[in-house]
């Protein structure tokens, strides 16, 4: 498999591989989501079940020109959509799982209830997001920006082996995962975490998350620019081209998020953890932001698990 470096590279992998994912999309009665979906329609890389909302969808023409690869399922309200679709993937009938118009608690609230949930226990949740950066020649994955406040070293250890899983289906053979911080050093006194960014290193190096390069901390210039190394007088495998970086909390991780996507850089999400990708857009998310992440679910939904 050649590397995925693009979303355009992306949408032409999942051309080549011929193969719908089932999506089930909770109460899609924003035109947004449904645009996103008609778009990975057309693109054939999903067939959408609709839980709930049946008449508002039934009216969308764009849609219904898909019909062979279009489902429903009733659904009262929202809430009931919500449980049904998770039911749904119990029942081995959907690959992932899209929010329409509903609050993001509310499903979450479906999605990680301990009896009949879908985060298996043990498992860590945690948000990825892929971004096209002006003047990187790849794409650059990031965790965590909406999910996780301050990580603890366990659910660290799962952010970077979900980033190295991730990037191995990028057709990324050994991903260059960097460990970020506001500075290259460790600080047991005010930094404790970077103190564990040493076990992390070591653990990769002893193959705990299949092939890849971890290294730590790095600011984020060192971890994506050569020249800042070289500046800095910095030695790192990662040599300045990171695949993935894991930020040290929600605040550097979503102020990242929000200055990238405010100069216009594409993005795509998913939510990492549960047993099938689940795509949650924000509200303020873009039509094609919403389709890329359909797309990089559609990647990944049956590998994750």
């Amino acid at each position: 498999m050649e590397t995925i470096k693009s979303f355009e590279d992306m949408l032409n992998h999942l051309a080549q591989r011929s193969e719908r994912k089932r999506v089930a999309v909770v109460w899609a009665a924003d035109h947004h989501s449904q645009e996103a979906v008609q778009l990975a329609l057309e693109a054939g890389f999903v067939d959408a079940i609709f839980v709930g909302c049946r008449a508002e969808v039934e009216q969308n023409e764009d849609i219904m020109r898909c019909k062979d690869h279009v489902f429903f399922v009733e659904a009262a309200d929202a809430d009931a959509a919500a449980h049904r679709a998770v039911e749904m993937v119990h029942e081995g009938k959907v690959d992932i799982l899209m929010k329409g118009l509903i609050n993001t608690d509310s499903l979450l609230h479906v999605v990680l209830n301990k009896e009949k949930g879908i985060l298996p226990r043990g498992r860590v949740l945690t948000h990825i997001t892929a971004a096209t950066l002006a003047g990187y020649d790849k794409l650059l994955f990031f965790t965590d920006a909406a999910v996780i406040p301050y990580p603890t070293q366990e659910q660290r250890i799962e952010q970077v082996r979900y980033m190295a899983d991730l990037c191995h289906k990028m057709g990324i053979e050994e991903p260059r995962i960097a460990l970020n911080h506001c500075t290259e050093k460790v600080n047991e006194k005010y930094f404790p975490f970077t103190v564990g960014y040493r076990d992390i290193i070591e653990m990769a190096k002893q193959g705990e998350f299949g092939r890849c390069i971890v290294d730590g901390p790095l600011d984020l210039k060192t971890s994506i620019s050569p020249e800042s190394l070289r500046i800095k007088g910095i030695d790192s495998p990662l040599g300045g081209e990171s695949d993935a970086i894991v930020f040290p909390d929600i605040e550097a991780g979503n102020a990242f998020y929000k200055a990238i996507t405010f100069f216009h850089s594409d993005t795509a999400g998913l939510l990492a953890g549960p047993t099938v990708p689940v795509v949650l857009p924000s509200r303020a998310d873009s039509k094609s932001c919403k389709f890329n992440s359909l797309a990089l679910a559609a990647m990944f939904a049956n590998s994750l698990s």
